[in-house]
C-alpha cells in the first residue's frame, strides 16, 4: 500500500534543508506524497533531547485519526525512528533507516571520546559543530543524559524496515547493525560503498525504496 503519511527524521546538528531530505522529498512528490520534516533544532538546539524529540514526533503522529505513517530517519534521527516504532505500534507502519545510530550515547559510540563527556558533565554544556548553521552551537549536557535512558539497539520493532549503511563510514562499525538486523527478520539491510552521509548513494537507495513503499511501477 501507498504511504500517506511520510515523516522525515533528521540527524543531529542537521535540519528539515539536508541534501537527503531534499532528494527523496522531490521524488515522494512526484507520487503525490507531500514529505514532513520536523525541525527538532526547535526551540532551541541547546536544549535538545530525544524525550523532546519524540514528544515533538507524537505530536506530529496524533492527528493522522489513526492512520499510520512512514518514518525515514537519518543517523539520530534513525535512533528516533526505532524507538518511536516501538513506543507507537500502531501508528508507525515502516521504517527506512539511514545510517541509525543503534548505539547512540553507549559505550564505543563516536560521539565523544570519554574525556569530552566528563569535560561536559563538569562544564554543563559544549559547543557541537552545526552543520545546518555552519557554526559552533552549544548544547546542554541533559541531552547525554537523557540519552542514556534509550537504547534504540535492543528495542523491539515488528514494522518492517529497510536499512542502509556506508562501509567507509570512519567510526561506525557497520557489524553492529548486522547484528541487530540478524536477530530481527523484519529488517533488510543493505551495505554500500559509502560514508555516514550517504549522498552517493540516494539513487541507489532510491530504487531500493521504490519497491519498499509500494511505488515501483
Amino acid at each position: 500500500m501507498i504511504p500517506r503519511h511520510v515523516f522525515y527524521l533528521h540527524g543531529f546538528a542537521s535540519s528539515p534543508h539536508s541534501t537527503k531530505v531534499g532528494y527523496l522529498s522531490d521524488r515522494l512528490r512526484d507520487y503525490g506524497i507531500d514529505v514532513q520534516c520536523p525541525d527538532f533544532n526547535q526551540p532551541d538546539f541547546s536544549t535538545l533531547t530525544l524525550t523532546r524529540m519524540l514528544g515533538r514526533l507524537a505530536t506530529e503522529l496524533g492527528p493522522l485519526d489513526g492512520d499510520q505513517a512512514t518514518l525515514i530517519g537519518s543517523s539520530l534521527g534513525g535512533t528516533l525512528a526505532i524507538l518511536a516504532a516501538a513506543r507507537f505500534p500502531s501508528q508507525v507502519d515502516r521504517l527506512v533507516l539511514l545510517a541509525p545510530a543503534v548505539m547512540f550515547a553507549k559505550p564505543g559510540h563516536h560521539l565523544l571520546p570519554p574525556e569530552r563527556v566528563e569535560e561536559w558533565r563538569r562544564r554543563g554544556a559544549l559547543p557541537f559543530f552545526h552543520y545546518a548553521d555552519d557554526v559552533e552551537r552549544e548544547l546542554n549536557f541533559a541531552f547525554y543524559q537523557d540519552s542514556l535512558e534509550y537504547d534504540a539497539f535492543n528495542a523491539v520493532i515488528g514494522q518492517p524496515a529497510l536499512i542502509f549503511q556506508g562501509l567507509r563510514h570512519a567510526s561506525f562499525d557497520y557489524r553492529t547493525l548486522e547484528a541487530f538486523a540478524k536477530t530481527r527478520p523484519n529488517v533488510t539491510l543493505s551495505l554500500v560503498e559509502d560514508d555516514h552521509q550517504l549522498i552517493a548513494s540516494l539513487p541507489r537507495i532510491w530504487n531500493d525504496v521504490q519497491p519498499f513503499l509500494g511505488l515501483a511501477e
